[in-house]
């Protein structure tokens, strides 16, 4: 029994160190000239739909829940807005060629019709980033709009 409380000791010791690991912050607290939404005129809706359910991942500009200031969930955190941003940035919209951001468009268009995008796991925790059919229809139709000009 001595040997299970010697390794409940040392795993809890190193998950108390591992707090002290930090993922860098996605925040510059600014909207650069570049975001989509001084790019295009976007409506107030398409904005709002935009940042609930996609800036976090997609934006230079993520809001961060309690928890991701316990690790490992705030690596993993850090992980998946890598990837995102990689993907595509709506912060730096503006700075891709036109012919990428109509690519980028009919992929966010493609995304919401085969509803892989918004990641189920984001929206199970965050509510409000959920989007109806018709909001997804709205902004596909804002797309659609983007692609005739």
């Amino acid at each position: 029994m001595k040997w299970v409380r010697k390794a409940s000791l040392a795993i809890l010791i190193v998950f108390i160190a591992l707090q002290f690991i930090q993922p860098d912050r996605n925040k510059s607290g600014q909207v650069l000239p570049t975001d989509i939404t001084n790019v295009y005129s976007v409506p107030e809706n398409i904005t709002v739909f935009l940042k609930n359910a996609c800036y976090d991942c997609h934006s230079n500009n993520t809001r961060y829940p309690w928890y991701t200031n316990i690790q490992p969930v705030g690596w993993l955190l850090a992980y998946h807005i890598k990837r995102g941003k990689a993907v595509l940035n709506f912060s730096d919209f503006g700075s891709y060629t036109a012919r990428r951001q109509m690519s980028k468009l009919r992929a966010i268009e493609n995304s919401l019709k085969d509803g892989s995008m918004p990641l189920s796991s984001y929206t199970f925790v965050h509510k409000n980033a959920r989007l109806s059919k018709e909001d997804k229809t709205t902004i596909i139709d804002w797309i659609t709009k983007l692609k005739i000009i």
